[in-house]
Parts: C-alpha cells; sequence; structure tokens
C-alpha cells in the first residue's frame, strides 16, 4: 500500500518531532523512549524524512498510559490491518497481535503519536521478537535535552527484519557511526534471529 492509499484509508499524520514527544509524556510515570528513524536521525545527526514519529513504552505499563492519556489524546490499539478505541477505564487485554497503538485528539484530528509496546521491564530492556537478548534499561536508552532514544544498535535490530530501502538507507547512514562495541552486539542479536542476513558481514 502506497502513503497516499495508506492517508485515504486511515487518515493523516501530524508531523510530530521527540520535543513534542517529551512534551507529551511530562508527569508520565513509566518508562518511555523515542524509537525508529527520529532515534537514528538523533545519534547521527544525519537528517532524514519521516512519515510519524514512534515512541516506546513497556506493554506492562499500559494502565499507566491509559490513566496518562485521559483526557488528553485517544489511545487507539493498531492491529492486522484494524484499529480499536482504548478507553482510559478499559480493563481488557489488547486484541491478539496488537503491537503499537496510536494517538489523536478525537476523529475529526489527525494522527499524533505511534507508541511502540515493548516487553521488558523498568530495568531491563527485551526484544521483542525473541526475549532472550536483553539490556540493562539503562544501557538501551541515552538521553539529550531531556529526551531519551532507543540506542541505534538496537534500533537497527529492529529495522532488519523489514529491510525495506528506508532500512538500508539507515543502516549505511548509521553504519560509520558505530564503535565496535556496537557493531558486535548487532552482529551477535542478527545471528540467532535472522541468520544469513546481508548486515552480517557488513558488521565485522
Amino acid at each position: 500500500m502506497d502513503k497516499a492509499e495508506f492517508t485515504r484509508l486511515y487518515g493523516r499524520w501530524l508531523p510530530r518531532t521527540p520535543s513534542d514527544v517529551r512534551d507529551f509524556f511530562a508527569g508520565y510515570p513509566g518508562v518511555w523512549w523515542i524509537a525508529g528513524g527520529w532515534a537514528l536521525e538523533a545519534f547521527t545527526g544525519v537528517e532524514r524524512p519521516h512519515d510519524d514519529i514512534d515512541a516506546g513504552v513497556l506493554r506492562a505499563d499500559l494502565s499507566m498510559l491509559r490513566t496518562h492519556a485521559h483526557e488528553r489524546i485517544d489511545l487507539w490499539a493498531a492491529f492486522s490491518g484494524a484499529l480499536r478505541p482504548v478507553a482510559s477505564d478499559d480493563t481488557a487485554e489488547l486484541p491478539d497481535g496488537c503491537g503499537q497503538l496510536w494517538t489523536r485528539r478525537s476523529a475529526s484530528d489527525p494522527w499524533e503519536y505511534d507508541i511502540l509496546l515493548s516487553p521488558g521491564t523498568a530495568q531491563q530492556w527485551q526484544y521483542k521478537r525473541e526475549t532472550s537478548i536483553r539490556m540493562p534499561m539503562a544501557d538501551a536508552l541515552w538521553e539529550r535535552d531531556g529526551i531519551r532514544y532507543l540506542q541505534p544498535e538496537i534500533q537497527l535490530l529492529y529495522k532488519a527484519k523489514g529491510l525495506r530501502d528506508k532500512d538500508a538507507s539507515d543502516f549505511d547512514a548509521t553504519m560509520p557511526y558505530l564503535d565496535a562495541r556496537r557493531r558486535s552486539w548487532l552482529k551477535d542479536a542478527l545471528e540467532p534471529t535472522l541468520p544469513g542476513h546481508p548486515w552480517h558481514d557488513r558488521l565485522r
């Protein structure tokens, strides 16, 4: 599905920045961070286009997120091409396959944030596709100007599975900024999850 058809079906996205995400999460008691292309751009300084902005929270903190979002913004469970509203007092489990929440002020407003739901705890980050791949949360995130970002090697691990043109471009742009430790971690994480991945040899 191309961007025009996606927008026709689901509606447009409001341009948002990491500073907007920081302001939205002000006062939120849980852990949050910026993921996706914005996290890589912040780390490298290499600018790239953005369709939206991805924020991450712990799936276990969903109740806190519901409370925080109440009367600020509406949460929608995004799963299998479908959307379902998530009320602040809704205690039901999210639909099977739901790994993210879209947010908007009302049905007549554009979407604002794509919030990714991550396994793990406030002390430990876990890779959602292979939870044996872990890192202390204090090491998995880095911070600048009050904004926490996912480390680039972790973000590239997420991007490796899809390997879209923009993912390959992000890898090419980020590689020169990865030291030996970061390259080694990504290579070791790719081996059990995506054996034979084309990035593997470039990480030697």
